[in-house]
């Protein structure tokens, strides 16, 4: 196994990508051979005609090709500005700059629309000859794909219209919200006593605090300021939902979970197996609510309880270069190569964590195809959670890392199986950690941390789903004030969290990205998908051992290329639309959350 560097860095390179930042003059040369091979593609699409032959077939073989290259080309000028702009909220060039590659991913997509529209007017019997050819015989699951859509959508002139319309009308509207987080901050005091603004990923890690006081406070403070910036979320969620009602209606779609399940791969009857199975087993978990607000000392969790760490010690906060090592050390028991594979990121500075003023809430992990690289986002404050967000982080590296060398279109995997890897990625670590903890409170807490994340996938989660649900299905009628979609959202969260929560987070609607998000719409219950899942492979790889990471590795490198369903089948020989596979995979989460009430008792 490779070592660590010591020091590691907190801060990420992005100068071996395109130098420069984004006064990059290689990044601006990069973006203008986009730019042309973009407008060569658009030609030639547009003169093509529908293949008659086998023959034919080969005279798209250049385009096709040319097409992966752009798309490759494409994600990696986007992840590189995306990290930009997430590590300086007031990098004004680099926002100008996402904006021009979506105007340039609208242009794509356009060009991607009239091809689909070829792939659509090819007769079956053809159709099927053509993905045989052994040339195209490998992304022959994303050429289907991609012609199966093309008959659900609109004329390919109307799909280009309403992509160019989009640039400035629906992602505008998304780029909007990043505008809405650049004005939040929050006044606070620091341990010097020195009044210091907290950005909103600054502020949300303070809500982990050991301290309740302090969670209480920050989190008034959060509610309060997030209010006053609510009016400009509601106007931007409610154009965001308007705009994909009236194309969904045009398309002919009356579901508004057609779009997302089909994004996912993934059928209706395998998610509402799933939140069957979550629903029935939910008592457990307000056991284990009630059980916690118990040994808290209060009547029932507030929102900012929920996550808050357990019997934490003062000056417990974890140095970086610990949750370096043990995520390393953990990821080799389970797989050498996952575990190089995250030593090299650290080494090769992939992962920006310093804890700064200016930079983006949240975390995420963005693929660089062309580089055949990765880089990692988030705010490392020094939380047991934040060691856990690391891992999982790392774990949607690792998935990209296994599919590097795959044709571009069979990389192309869904949210939900995304966060398999990186789900995974996080039990590998928490269950090693609560095995080889020292003493009983240090296993507790190491095990409540697991069951938060339990708590996060099944009740938060739900949450959400529950409100974009209904808040799509109200958006039908008009708008919906600020004051509305607070009403909606302490609604869900009262219900996912079946009403065992003292207080709630009315304005999650508006403090949570995801629902601004328009690549993806519901970005929500992919995530407890990928968390269940990944629990299912975690109980297999328990019982099978080392031999597991082979067959992990191929499920992982089978993600772009076909169904959910498909691929438990072929992998786990399992039924996703029974629930069967699902309360075996809640079992772990289950038998977390007993032996915390076991060792919890008075």
């Amino acid at each position: 196994m490779n070592h660590l560097n010591k020091p590691i860095g907190l801060t990420w390179d992005l100068e071996s990508i395109f130098p420069g930042g984004s006064e990059s003059a290689k990044l601006k040369s990069f973006i203008e051979a986009l730019e042309a091979d973009i407008a060569r593609l658009d030609q030639e699409i547009k003169q093509a005609s529908a293949p008659s032959t086998l023959e034919d077939t080969k005279g798209l073989d250049s385009f096709i090709n040319t097409l992966q290259s752009v798309y490759s080309r494409m994600g990696e000028a986007s992840s590189f500005i995306g990290c930009l702009t997430a590590q300086n909220t007031q990098d004004k060039k680099a926002i100008q700059l996402s904006d021009r590659m979506t105007s340039l991913g609208a242009r794509l997509e356009s060009v991607t629309a009239v091809f689909e529209n070829v792939l659509r007017q090819v007769d079956d019997e053809l159709f099927s000859a053509w993905i045989s050819r052994e040339d195209i015989a490998p992304i022959a699951f994303s050429l289907t794909e991609s012609r199966d859509r093309a008959k659900e959508k609109l004329p390919p002139e109307q799909e280009s219209l309403v992509l160019d319309l989009a640039v400035d009308g629906y992602h505008g509207w998304s780029e909007h919200y990043d505008t809405i987080v650049g004005k939040f901050g929050i006044p606070y005091k620091n341990d010097k006593g020195e009044e210091v603004i907290l950005s909103a990923g600054q502020a949300a890690n303070k809500m982990h605090d050991t301290d309740r006081d302090v969670r209480e406070d920050i989190f008034a403070k959060w509610e309060a300021t997030w209010k006053e910036l609510a009016d400009y979320g509601a106007d931007t969620l409610n154009r965001l939902g308007g705009f994909r009602l009236k194309l969904y209606a045009k398309r002919g779609w009356e579901d508004v979970l057609k779009e997302p399940l089909a994004i996912n791969r993934m059928s209706r009857e395998t998610l509402d197996t799933m939140w069957q199975v979550i629903t029935e087993h939910k008592p457990v978990f307000v056991k284990y609510l009630e059980r916690k607000a118990k040994l808290l000392g209060v009547d029932k969790l507030s929102w900012a309880d929920v996550e808050a760490p357990m019997g934490g010690k003062e000056g417990g906060k974890i140095p970086y270069e610990d949750a370096a090592e043990v995520i390393v050390k953990e990821f080799n028991g389970f797989s050498p190569k996952m575990s190089e594979f995250a030593v090299d990121a650290f080494n090769k500075n992939w992962i920006e964590a310093e804890d700064r003023p200016g930079k983006r809430p949240g975390g995420f992990c963005t693929s660089l195809t062309e580089s055949k690289e990765t880089r990692i986002f988030m705010t490392y404050g020094g939380t047991a959670s934040n060691v856990s967000t690391l891992a999982h982080e790392l774990g949607h590296a690792y998935h990209q890392h296994v599919m590097r060398d795959l044709p571009v279109f069979c990389q192309d995997y869904a949210m939900n199986v995304a966060e398999t890897a990186s789900t995974f990625a996080e039990n590998i670590l928490s269950t090693a950690q609560v095995s080889a903890a020292k003493d009983k409170e240090e296993k507790l807490a190491l095990l409540e941390e697991k069951i938060q994340r339990s708590v996060a996938f099944f009740m938060n989660i739900h949450a959400r789903f529950l409100f974009e649900t209904r808040f799509y299905d109200q958006r039908k009628a008009g708008l919906l004030s600020a004051e509305d979609l607070c009403e909606l959202m302490e609604e869900a969260q009262k219900e996912a969290f079946c009403g065992a929560l003292g207080s709630y987070h009315p304005h999650f609607w508006l403090s949570k990205l995801h629902f601004y998000i328009t690549g993806v719409p519901f970005y929500n219950f992919p995530y407890t998908f990928g968390f269940l899942f990944s629990s299912g492979l975690f109980a297999r790889a328990q019982a099978e051992g080392a031999t597991f990471a082979a067959k992990y590795d191929a499920l992982l490198q089978d993600t772009g290329r076909m169904k959910v369903e498909d691929l438990a089948q072929k992998h786990l020989g399992v039924d996703l639309t029974k629930p069967d596979f699902w309360r075996e995979a809640i079992a772990l989460s289950v038998a977390d959350v007993e032996q915390f009430l076991e060792m919890t008792e008075e």
